[in-house]
This record gives C-alpha cells, structure tokens and sequence, in this order.
C-alpha cells in the first residue's frame, strides 16, 4: 500500500449501515424494492422487518436534514446542528444530538396478537423497550444524557407509539436488541471512544483483507465494507458467522454467492472466508443436494445452485493464509462428494453422461435465454463446473490417501469431458439439449460460453472461439449477459443484459487459465473500472454502466476484491 486511503463516504440509500456481527442495520430499505423517507433500524431476525423510524427534528417540526454515512459513523447533518449514530458492537448502537432532537417511532402503526410492537417502561431500570413481534426481539432505549418524553406506553391497537427527544439541550441514547431481558446499560465508553473502537475493528478488518489497496484500487476499501457490514453472528438457521448477499431485501446466503465472498476473505480472513464456504453445507439434504439459500429462518429447497464449489474450493485453498489439516480436508472432502454424487445420479438420465438443469434457476442464471424454450437441459457451463469439481476431488482424494477414488474420479471427469465436447459441441459453438427430447438449441446468452471456465481443460481452437464469441459480449463496462445487439436484449433484463459479477470473475479465471491473458486482463478492468464508478450493485446497465436494483451486493464487492488483488499481485510481479 503506498499511500493511506481515504476513508470512503457512501449513501446510506444505497449501502445501508451496520456493523460486522449485526442482525440489523440502519437504512431507508424498509421492503422489497421500497425505500421510506426517513431512515429505519431494520433486522433481518425472521426475514426484513422495520422495527424503529428515525425522525431527526427541530423545534417541534420535522428536520430536513442531509445523512452521510462512513464505515463507522453515520450523521444527519442540519444548520442547526447534527446527530451522529455509531455501534458500540454488534446489537448496540449510541445516538449523540446536538441542536437537533429526534423522535423514535415505531414502523409498526398497529398492534395486534401477532404483529406489531408494544411499547413500555420497564420500572427496573427506567428505560423503554420496544418488543417485536416479527423480529421475536427487544430494543431497549437507554437515555445516558437529555430528557426523553414517550407517546403510547403501554398502548394497544392502533395508536402512535413514539420517543422524543429535544433539540433544546444535547442528548445522549444507546439502543440495545436483545431476547428476552439483559441487566441494565452502563455506559464504559464516551461516544467518541466507541466510534474510536468502531474504527479500530474495521481497519483492523480492511488491513488484513486489504492490504495492497492504494490509488489503482479506490473502490477497495468500501468493497471490504460491504463484506465487513453484511456479516452475520451464527443465529437460527446459520449455524456459523456467515456474509448475506446484502442487508437490504436479498438478506439470505445462496448456494454460490457463497463461494465468491468466501475467496474474497481467504488471504485477510481465513476463519470466516471458511465459515462462508460451508454455511450452505450444513444444510445439505439427504440426496447430497445443498440448498438454495439459507437465511436466518427459512432454508429453502426449491432450486439448487451450480456445482462451482470444486472451482471455488481451489481458488480458496491457494488464497488461505495456512493449509487446511487432514480434518479439514477429510470433512470437505466428503461434503463434496456428496453434492458432487447427488449431479450424478439425481441430474443425469438413465444412460446420459451429462447432467441436467430443470429450471434457470438452478444455474444461476434464473430467465437466461438459454432456457427459453426447453428448461430442464443438459448444459455446457454446468458440465464444465462438473468436470472442475471432480478434478478437485480426484486431488483431495490423492491428498488423502484414498488413489483408488481419485481414478474414480478422473475417470468421471473424463467421461463427462468427453459428452461436452461429443454431444454439446457443434462446431462452432456449445448447444444446450433438451433432457427429455434431445433436442439442441443454440442461445444467445453469455451462459452458452460459460464452458471457458474450464480453462487449459479445453481444446485450444474451441477456447480460441469461444474468446473470439465472448468479445461480441463486451461493453465499456464489462460483459454483457446478452449481447446488447441481440433482439432478446433487456437493459434492466436480469440475466438477459445486465452485466453481473460471477460471470465476470469465473470468466477472467477461466480465460485466465488457458492462455488469453489479453482479453482476461480487459475484463478485469472494465469490471472494477465499472465497480469504482458505479458502485456494488446485483448487476448493471451493460451499455450506460449504470448499477441496478440492490445496491449493496456483497458477491459484486467480494468480486471486486478478488479481481484487484490479483491485479495487483501481477503488478507487483512484472
């Protein structure tokens, strides 16, 4: 690192703000897609619930005020004066005001026997509490310094349940989320010192994550923030620290994000980079399936997801700042031999040698145009994950003794190498086929060139075409999903446009891996060129560059930081 970044300051419209161990954060993001005046204490407890509004106040009017937000410390500012918001830690946040006071009200308007919350004084203490019933959660409102008056205690039905404090004297209030009941707040710290400690846990994060962030790579630091923000303390159905896809709406754990935050975190955060690699295969159903997503209570089956988790196992075993022991490496040996056996025998037709998709989104890749005629196909970008993830087992195997399954392996490899190039090849281009029919059908879509990710395990002239295809693709900002030409492109189409992060980094690697280190490094730029301008959306406008729906995705900061710092490495190398 050459020279000392500068703290990065982000709309909390956009990156909501919280803190690493967090169930909740403060942000405007109140539902799906739907974004409140003013910004709101959201959990993730039990799916995305507001829980507390925020209304910054002056005299006895509402304040227009304008928020500004870094990794540690989020502001309303006013000219009458300002209140400052920081984590003391992962379930306790401070407020400060000064010449602003600032009502606390409840999101909920109703109360009723299942929903809403219900407001009281606990007379053990003097502080106020707020109970949810859709978070299953306390917020307790402790007033270090002003004068606090309170509407609707111990009211039900519909009423107007609200704290205030005035703007005619500074304050001071911590609010604490908890279960069911905790010994009274003592304040150890000023709240200077707690901004001081959240400062302290973050950079200590960046540094380590980070390390060779400079003037080349000024999206890095709140790339890590992102990440940093979006963990999650184990709790219901995570049973390890893990990294939701993003603390706004998409607030779940997929079973292939996963594996791009998981690399990302490898070098600087080797615990939890592991954590996030086998959260989803805690849940791994009897047929060896992983889920679809996990989150804090609901686990879901309805899809899977792309078996690249041999692909991404590799990336993150060399990234690792320490081998994995023989436990380890036994334990996701045998993880993912089942995950890897449930596409042999559950996905394969009796006496096909190719696996099958039965709907887009079991690839990722949810409406590509890949799949709109026929849905349940046999694929080359799932046969060339395949064909990665036996590859890596075979190593494993060998790693662990075990020679005969390794020949297992290879030989599966071998045969599932083979259909790809027999049955999906035409000549020119990949097909997908119908697993029912037979039928063939060549798409549109960048997922049929998704096979380069097998790198050097492909024929030379058929890497060389799919390089060759895979320009038509590229933007000034990246690779577009369909090609922008294309009478099926969409600008806000999802996978049928819109430029995304996985594709983007399992492309470069696979690129990468065979020889095309030109167009490998041309990609890479644009995409972080992209990120720095545009930010971590889920995806973007291939042709204007500009970021789409949730802007606060933790795989499109995650693949930020895994292109740079290996930007970087090659730098340092020349």
């Amino acid at each position: 690192m050459t020279d000392a970044p500068q703290t990065p300051v982000f709309a909390v419209q956009d990156i909501p703000f919280s803190y690493r161990g967090s169930w909740f954060g403060i942000s405007p993001v109140i539902a799906e897609n739907t974004y409140a005046d003013d910004l709101h204490l959201v959990s993730h407890q039990a799916g995305l619930h507001p829980v507390l509004r925020f209304e910054p106040r002056h005299g006895d009017r509402p304040a227009v005020t304008t928020t500004t937000a870094t990794p540690t410390l989020l502001c309303w500012s006013h000219d009458a004066g300002e209140i400052r918001l920081a984590y003391q830690n992962a379930d306790t946040i401070r407020l400060r005001g000064t010449g602003l006071g600032i009502r606390l009200a409840t999101a909920a308007t109703t109360l009723t026997p299942f929903s809403g919350s219900y407001l009281y004084m606990d007379p053990v203490d003097g502080a106020h509490v707020l109970t949810s019933y859709e978070t299953g959660r306390r917020y307790r409102i402790t007033v270090l310094e002003g004068t606090l008056s309170a509407t609707g205690v111990q009211a039900l039905g519909t009423h107007d349940r609200h704290l205030e404090l005035s703007s005619g004297s500074p304050w001071d209030i911590v609010i604490e989320e908890y279960e069911s009941a905790r010994a009274p707040y003592t304040r150890t710290a000023t709240f200077d010192e707690v901004v001081e400690a959240a400062e302290a846990q973050f950079a200590t994060f960046v540094n380590a994550v980070a390390p060779w962030r400079g003037p080349r790579t000024p999206a890095a630091e709140l790339a890590a923030y992102v990440l940093w923000s979006a963990t999650v303390a184990p709790a219901g159905f995570l049973n390890r620290p893990g990294v939701l896809m993003s603390k706004h709406w998409m607030d779940k754990v997929w079973s292939w994000d996963h594996c791009f935050n998981a690399i990302a975190l490898a070098a600087g955060d080797p615990e939890l980079a592991w954590h996030q690699f086998l959260l989803p295969f805690d849940h791994q159903d009897p047929a060896g399936a992983l889920p679809d997503s996990v989150t804090h209570s609901e686990v879901l089956y309805n899809f899977v997801k792309p078996p690249i988790h041999g692909w991404a196992l590799g990336h993150l075993r060399r990234n690792l700042a320490a081998p994995l022991g023989r436990d380890a490496l036994a334990d996701a040996y045998d993880r993912l031999s089942r995950w890897t056996r449930f596409w042999l025998t559950a996905r394969r037709v009796p006496g096909h040698v190719l696996p099958h998709y039965q709907h887009g989104n079991d690839s990722g890749w949810d409406n590509a145009t890949t799949f709109d005629d026929d849905r349940v196909i046999e694929t080359a970008d799932l046969a060339g994950f395949l064909v990665l993830q036996l590859r890596q087992l075979a190593c494993l195997a060998v790693e662990l003794g075990r020679p005969d399954e390794a020949i297992s392996w290879n030989d599966t490899a071998d045969a599932v190498h083979a259909a790809l190039l027999d049955q999906l090849w035409d000549g020119k281009r990949f097909v997908a086929r119908s697993a029912t029919t037979g039928r063939t059908r060549a798409s549109t879509s960048l997922l049929d060139l998704m096979a380069v990710a097998l790198g050097a395990e492909l024929p030379g002239e058929i890497s060389d075409q799919l390089a060759g295809r895979l320009r038509t693709h590229l933007t000034d900002h990246g690779l577009a999903t369909e090609a922008v030409d294309s009478p099926y492109y969409t600008p806000d189409g999802y996978w049928r446009g819109p430029i995304w992060a996985p594709s983007t980094v399992l492309i470069e690697d696979g690129l990468r891996r065979a020889g095309h280190h030109d167009l490998a490094d041309e990609i890479s730029a644009r995409f972080r060129a992209l990120c720095e301008r545009s930010g971590f959306a889920e995806n973007f406008d291939a042709e204007t560059g500009a970021g789409l729906r949730d802007r606060a995705y933790t795989w499109t900061a995650g693949s930020y930081l895994i292109l740079a710092a290996a930007s970087e490495r090659r730098r340092t190398r020349a």
